[in-house]
């Protein structure tokens, strides 16, 4: 298919298991609807728990042969399916904005974003290497890494194509083979990226496609016996029962789960670069349903009313419509996310009274709400300790370097934090000391397949992307051998 090429929908799609799509075991089926909308898109199968059995069974068969090709033949592969997934960013676009609602511009650069984390894994696949350790003139020990076996990977909505691509490009890449169990609200991205590795050379059963409900098809994965690690990104809650049923069969599970991200702005700071930030660090990503947002302003008591003001102005100028509109701003994912986000507008209202800016939902077909700013928000408050997952900012004055580190660490959660200063050092004084696994200074989002991610505290367990997330898909074996001390 090419770049330019139109989204064929399909009316219906089949899950993708051992490379052919098939319907679910039961013939059962649920709908997929367009956000901006509210109109069904496609019937997609609806996977339980034989049909996660079918694909483990066809993911475990597919192992041993996976396991033992060359890791340059790995890397091929997995470069071949990157070039595959750029001739196919439109589609996969278009797919995404229709499924998730996200601009389309937004959807193109995750498509490219997802094509990249093959790139880079590509590149990987025949570097994962041990170490030699020193013990002696009598002992040769050293260590290499081998993949776990079969991983499963359970899939969030808001960034449907790039989350998918971080953790499965590097499971491949290591060896391991997959089955994803991609959100209900966005399963077609997923459904058609396996089709696209599956033709562009990955062996039937490497990657598999259960698509499906959390208690239905998700918890089966992540307490099934047979699966050797499980990655899991979404809200804290879900994520402890995934780790519970991980846990019971003693395999390891790597949780990227919510954040409360606070974006710290100091009166020396680029006001242009800051304010420019604050937007785009909640309001036009996702529509603010970002687990690494800034979703906490944190503004110096001398400028805080100043940078309200003219983040209101900013704000004006955003347009909030369908993604195929390609507007700054696109509707909540679904009817449970639009209602849960209305009543944090009142709860805004209850600890703070009227918004600063914004409080609208928008009289409209689908699930729209229009960019909001509560002023005077307390640090304690529900709306600053919550995870909103949506376009409500609490904005919270802070008077020295000392309280906003307090107020930034003052939170369950510890995924992201930004500071934006031109004093360096203070800058990097709050990298040291705030408990967040990601520190953005001067830019927020400042980050890419090559950087490390996850969180501190209630925020998650391991890391994504990078080389770092190789440690995660692989286990180290230790070889020692006495050979004599000799002459």
């Amino acid at each position: 298919m090419s770049s330019d090429s139109t989204v064929d929908r399909q009316e219906k799609y089949q899950l993708f298991v051992d490379g052919e799509h098939v319907d679910a075991e039961n013939n059962g089926t649920f709908d997929v609807n367009d956000p901006a909308t509210t109109d069904v898109i496609a019937e997609v199968a609806r996977g339980r728990e034989a049909d996660i059995e079918y694909a483990v069974d066809a993911a475990n068969a597919a192992l041993d042969d996976w396991r033992r090709t060359n890791p340059k033949a790995r890397s091929e592969t997995l470069r071949d399916i990157a070039v595959a997934l750029r001739a196919n960013v439109e589609t996969l676009a278009q797919l995404t904005t229709l499924e998730n609602g996200k601009p389309i511009s937004e959807a193109r650069g995750e498509a490219e974003g997802c094509a990249d984390a093959f790139d880079f894994y590509a590149g990987i696949a025949d570097k994962v290497h041990g170490e030699q350790i020193p013990r002696g003139r009598e002992y040769v020990d050293f260590t290499y890494r081998e993949p776990l076996g079969v991983t499963a990977h359970i899939a969030p909505w808001n960034f449907p194509l790039s989350i998918f691509a971080r953790s499965v490009a590097v499971a491949l890449a290591t060896g391991n083979t997959a089955v994803v169990k991609p959100a209900e609200q966005t399963p077609l991205g997923a459904l058609t990226i396996a089709k696209i590795a599956h033709e562009a050379g990955l062996p039937d059963g490497a990657l598999n496609v259960v698509t499906g409900f959390g208690a239905e098809a998700g918890a089966p994965l992540a307490g099934h016996p047979n699966i050797d690690c499980v990655t899991f990104t979404g809200s804290v809650e879900t994520g402890r029962k995934v780790a519970e049923l991980a846990a019971q069969q003693i395999t390891p599970a790597n949780l990227e789960l919510g954040g409360k991200g606070p974006n710290v702005v100091f009166p020396d700071a680029d006001m242009d670069l800051a304010l420019d930030n604050a937007v785009a660090g909640l309001f036009t990503m996702v529509s603010g349903q970002c687990c690494s947002a800034g979703s906490r302003l944190l503004v110096h008591e001398d400028i805080y009313d100043e940078f309200l003001d003219n983040l209101a102005d900013r704000l004006d100028a955003l347009e909030v419509g369908p993604g195929s509109e390609d507007p700054d701003m696109g509707p909540m994912i679904d009817e449970g996310q639009y209602e849960k986000v209305k009543s944090y507008l009142d709860v805004g209202r209850k600890e703070v009274g009227e918004p600063f800016y914004g409080g609208e939902v928008l009289d409209r077909e689908g699930y729209f709400i229009g960019p909001t700013v509560f002023a005077g928000a307390s640090n304690d408050s529900r709306l600053a300790q919550e995870e909103i997952f949506g376009p409500i900012l609490p904005a919270i004055s802070f008077s020295d370097e000392q309280e906003a580190i307090e107020k930034a660490n003052d939170t369950e959660f510890g995924l992201t934090a930004g500071i934006f200063t031109a004093d360096l050092n203070r800058a990097h004084r709050f990298a040291r000391d705030v408990e967040a696994g990601g520190v953005y200074i001067n830019e927020w989002f400042a980050e890419g397949i090559e950087t490390p991610f996850g969180g501190f505290k209630k925020s998650g367990i391991g890391r994504e992307k990078s080389t770092e997330a190789v440690k995660h898909y692989t286990q180290s074996k230790n070889v020692c051998a006495n050979i004599g001390i000799g002459e």
